[in-house]
């Protein structure tokens, strides 16, 4: 069974990178394979999103649904392909406040041999040049010339946390919350 595991460090905080994992929405802009992505559902904890491939010519896809761990882990798992088993993670470390180390890791085998024959060159090329492909991304993201994916799923307590803190308290004007409004 192929094993692919990378360790890199990059000028990119923990969460931001944590973000440009997870934001599978935006992979066609920066990998050249990807054809397109749908996503099937998304909370905080869990992305369920397929990616199509397109590697000159030869197509495919890959679907996992991905457990989140915010900021650190993304854990991931076949939910449809041409695998038989397809699993690994990927941990975003903070080094500072402006760096984190990023692993990457996958196991995964074929259906069957015919298929590892016609789409294992292809799958190979493109999980060993993944996280280049990452790296190369958040050096954008860094320099200005590429943002975050946005985020579509933010919890309710998390917009109440954040509106409460800019609320001013003083003994004249107790404090009050104005109404959270959905993104």
């Amino acid at each position: 069974m192929p094993v692919v595991s990378r360790k890199v460090i990059v000028e990119l905080p923990a969460e931001a990178m944590f973000a440009l994992v997870d934001g599978v929405e935006a992979y066609p802009e920066f990998l050249p394979w990807c054809a397109g992505v749908e996503v099937f559902g998304r909370t905080c904890a869990e992305t369920h999103a397929r990616i199509d491939i397109d590697f000159h010519g030869l197509r495919s896809h890959v679907a996992t649904r991905n457990r989140n761990e915010p900021p650190e882990w993304i854990h991931l798992a076949l939910a449809d392909g041409p695998f038989e088993h397809l699993a690994g993670h990927w941990r975003i470390r903070p080094l500072g406040p402006e760096g984190s180390s990023v692993e990457f890791h996958l196991e995964y085998a074929f259906t069957s041999r015919a298929m590892e024959k016609v789409l294992g060159p292809v799958f190979g090329h493109v999980v060993q040049t993944l996280v280049e492909r990452f790296v190369e991304r958040a050096e954008a993201v860094k320099a200005g010339g590429a943002s975050l994916p946005a985020r579509p799923f933010i919890p309710a307590i998390a917009q109440v946390a954040l509106v409460a803190q800019d609320v001013p308290v003083t003994p004249e004007a107790p404090a009050t919350l104005p109404p959270v409004v959905p993104p």
